[in-house]
């Protein structure tokens, strides 16, 4: 009997002991909040940096709040609610543009491609943009990327945004699926896994995607205050390297294992349609292999900003951008 206690007392010790030191374990992470434009699979390098445990590996504990539009976004890290943003570089622009003297800095970039995608009331498997004519797209907040990328691909195939079509921008665009769905518009731009989500139920379908007509974009990016950045580098530095192990398993992933890393995200998609979703992010080069943000990338969106008439100025790149923690997320973890 004394042995048998022995035991039960030296198997409760033990217990107690991993469930301290589990504990001291998630107490040395440094805690810091994310804030994301929208929760989407267009995001999946995120995810998997967070179900693959690169964050932790970094020593980050990260929680993503979801702000629903890159103002909201921008806005949650200007009034210190969010330490890092996840939004379209646009924000920052404008941000810089008013004279803020502690404006934000884009230091890591995550998509190279628009992630929406066109859908229409009925199946069109021979959809030309000329269709379009007559016809009323919700496309999102005005001066939003989604919104001036599509006024860009729009002008690309001579369509008249002033005669030709209807672009509303006066639904919010985290309820433009409800909008349609409802019966709003002719058109919608959606990111996925709503946009499959609308198609499976049968309210709409798929007809082009965006961002294969766009062409490559600094479509969203990282970015923190200039002040955030100045007084944490070793966090932007860590938060860097984890998004570029992300990239790199991303590329080397097929998308059913990119589907399943990512599946706790999206519990109401399953694992098939999961990876239809993926895949068509990942066919037309979605994701950046580096988290670089490039001078001519972004030269390349302020001239679809300008096009769109929401441009007063253009933002020094210098200013707006650094690659530091990006060259040396690459130069540390390539060796």
């Amino acid at each position: 009997m004394n042995i048998r206690k022995n035991l039960a007392l030296i198997l409760s010790s033990l217990m107690i002991l991993m469930l301290v030191t589990s504990g001291c374990s998630n107490d040395n992470l440094t805690k810091i909040t994310l804030a994301e434009v929208t929760h989407s699979t267009f995001y999946a390098p995120q995810y998997v940096a967070l179900t693959e445990g690169f964050f932790k590996e970094e020593g980050l504990d990260v929680e993503i709040i979801n702000t629903k539009g890159a103002d909201k976004t921008m806005a949650a890290i200007l009034s210190n609610e969010a330490d890092i943003g996840l939004m379209g570089p646009e924000a920052s622009i404008y941000v810089y543009n008013q004279e803020k003297e502690d404006y934000a800095i884009n230091f890591a970039q995550l998509t190279q491609r628009d992630g929406s995608f066109l859908i229409g009331r009925e199946k069109d498997n021979n959809f030309t943009f000329d269709k379009l004519k007559g016809k009323s797209i919700l496309g999102g907040r005005k001066g939003g990327v989604p919104e001036m990328t599509l006024e860009y691909v729009l002008k690309k195939n001579d369509l008249d945004l002033q005669k030709d079509v209807n672009i509303r921008t006066d639904i919010q665009f985290s309820v433009m699926a409800g909008a349609f769905a409802s019966g709003t518009g002719d058109y919608v731009t959606l990111f996925e896994p709503i946009a499959s989500s609308l198609e499976k139920e049968g309210k709409g379908y798929i007809v082009a995607s965006i961002g294969k007509e766009s062409g490559y974009l600094p479509y969203t990016c990282y970015s923190s205050k200039k002040s955030y950045i100045e007084k944490n580098p070793d966090i932007i530095q860590k938060f860097t390297n984890s998004i570029y192990k992300s990239q790199q398993w991303v590329k080397t992933h097929s998308s059913q294992e990119i589907a399943r890393s990512i599946s706790p995200e999206f519990p109401d998609t399953d694992i098939e349609a999961l990876t239809i979703v993926v895949e068509r992010y990942k066919s037309q080069d979605t994701w950046s292999e580096t988290t670089i943000l490039e001078e001519e990338s972004l030269n390349h969106l302020m001239d679809i900003i300008d096009l769109a008439g929401e441009l007063d100025k253009r933002a020094p790149y210098n200013k707006i951008v650094t690659t530091e923690f990006s060259q040396n997320a690459i130069e540390n973890l390539d060796k």
